[in-house]
């Protein structure tokens, strides 16, 4: 017998997911899980698994959607100091962005995390920290200097010496090791393709003799992807948390990268103006630094020269030859038989102005991948009012970002408040996604040895969760819901 009930946030909750279940009695086993975050949003992921009378936090995600950003400044839903344990999934911002926040509010336990992605996130959230640190203070001198307030603080989000204060809590823990998270919650991590070190989380809850298994899906990754091994498969679960970024859409096949590829870049090259790519530091700059070593060992493209401007992609490219375990075949023998001509990579801020001056075309890539901040901007505003320019997006532009404007379609934009004219040509590949498209998502779930008790469907846009999960319980006749923000849900 199953109970599956609703506990609300009386402001969050609507019900319009309640009237869906069935509700049957008999003995729970006192499993709460709370949606912080990654409600009906893509970013903000952060979910509270509570058992035993112990708290677990699965992800701590910064909002990166310009107008769910304030969110990012409000204290812990849960006092930190409750918190057993932060589990995290892999190293992007969106989760674990504000575990600066949440130690500087009194969180001292262990974050558990796979090797690559407490390597990694030491670097992401340091990154972070000097952006915000150099916004507030551009944001601080430009309103001096036009005399105005803006409305949001002037203060960083968080200092390095806060992000910093994070690094002492990391505990790695390796692919396929069980370790208890709290007393009775047993927590295993298994590849799941996307980046370097992701990682589906199972939690194993054992109560009166019973266990129950819930799987945290993280964000995941494609089949045959270039450097990672594909994703593991689910493998028994009671529940399921899935993220749904494109559980609406379809991508491009990968099969198509290479070609799209070489046709932007050469167009960019006849017409001699640069190729501007805003890219996420971690996977994403690496996989096309793999397509383009392809093209250029091809002679399909010409010889241009490459420039990596960002120094977090530079040292996070670093964390990768680390572990070269991790990576597939095809990576490794690229690895072994080529280096690549004309690669150069910017650490610093004046080596990153110069590039502006040189002639004849480049390839800039640039972070960040949404273009919310880092150095793109600056490539932006020189390179989008020239027709000649190329900037090409080969990631998820969420909703209230730069990105998502100038794929739209947007005349003119805002940068670094000035507004920019946008006559450059605007391309987009989508097979580069790192995330699993609703086919992929659906043939992943799939894997599990018999049907879950509930799937609650998170990261996506409402349209993009809504469809996914409808699609769920059209085709496969699973119950699949869309929880709200700040939504309670209690589990036998």
């Amino acid at each position: 017998m199953t109970l599956l009930y609703f506990v609300s946030n009386p402001v969050a909750f609507t019900g319009r997911d309640a009237t869906t279940l069935t509700f049957t009695f008999g003995k729970t086993m006192d499993i709460k899980l709370s949606f912080l975050g990654a409600a009906r949003n893509v970013t903000g992921s952060r979910y509270l698994l509570e058992a035993h009378g112990h708290k677990v936090l699965i992800d701590c995600g910064l909002y990166q959607e310009h107008d769910l950003k304030e969110r990012n400044w409000s204290p812990s839903p849960v006092p930190p100091e409750e918190i057993d344990s932060v589990v995290l999934t892999h190293a992007h911002l969106d989760h674990c962005g504000l575990l600066p926040r949440l130690v500087k509010e009194g969180f001292r336990n262990s974050i558990y995390a796979t090797p690559p992605t407490a390597d990694m996130a030491r670097v992401v959230l340091e990154d972070c920290a000097k952006i915000n640190e150099e916004d507030a203070e551009y944001k601080r001198r430009r309103h001096e200097k036009e005399g105005r307030k803006g409305p949001h603080p002037e203060v960083p989000l968080y200092t390095v010496e806060e992000a910093k204060a994070v690094f002492p809590y990391f505990k790695s823990v390796d692919f396929d090791v069980p370790f208890e998270a709290a007393p009775g919650i047993e927590v295993t991590f298994r590849q799941v393709g996307h980046i370097l070190g992701a990682a589906m989380v199972r939690v194993r809850v054992v109560q009166n003799g019973e266990s129950r298994t819930i799987v945290f899906s993280g964000d995941v990754g494609r089949n045959d992807m270039p450097i990672l091994n594909d994703p593991d498969p689910v493998g028994d679960a009671d529940y399921i948390v899935c993220e749904s970024t494109y559980g609406n859409r379809l991508h491009g096949s990968q099969a198509d990268i290479p070609t799209e590829l070489a046709r932007v870049v050469n167009a960019t090259a006849d017409a001699r103006g640069n190729l501007i790519i805003p890219s996420f530091a971690i996977e994403r700059t690496q996989d096309l630094i793999y397509y383009l070593a392809q093209l250029l060992r091809a002679n399909r493209i010409p010889h241009l020269q490459i420039f990596i401007d960002s120094p977090m992609a530079v040292t996070i490219s670093g964390i990768f030859k680390r572990y070269p375990r991790l990576f597939d075949m095809s990576t490794t023998m690229l690895l072994r038989n080529y280096r690549m001509p004309g690669l150069t990579l910017v650490r610093t801020i004046a080596q990153s102005k110069t590039i502006n001056h040189i002639r004849g075309t480049a390839i800039i890539i640039a972070g960040s991948g949404m273009c919310t901040g880092g150095r793109i901007k600056h490539h932006l505003l020189k390179n989008l009012p020239n027709p000649d320019a190329t900037i090409l997006f080969v990631g998820y532009q969420a909703r209230e970002t730069l990105g998502r404007e100038l794929i739209n379609g947007a005349k003119s934009v805002r940068i670094l408040g000035e507004e920019c004219p946008v006559r450059a040509r605007i391309e987009r590949i989508s097979g580069f996604s790192a995330h699993a498209d609703q086919g992929e998502l659906t043939a992943w779930l799939k894997t599990t040895t018999q049907p879950p008790r509930h799937v609650f469907v998170t990261h996506g846009e409402p349209e993009a969760a809504e469809a996914f999960a409808a699609h769920l319980k059209n085709t496969l006749d699973w119950q699949a819901t869309v929880p709200d923000f700040m939504q309670e849900i209690c589990l036998e």
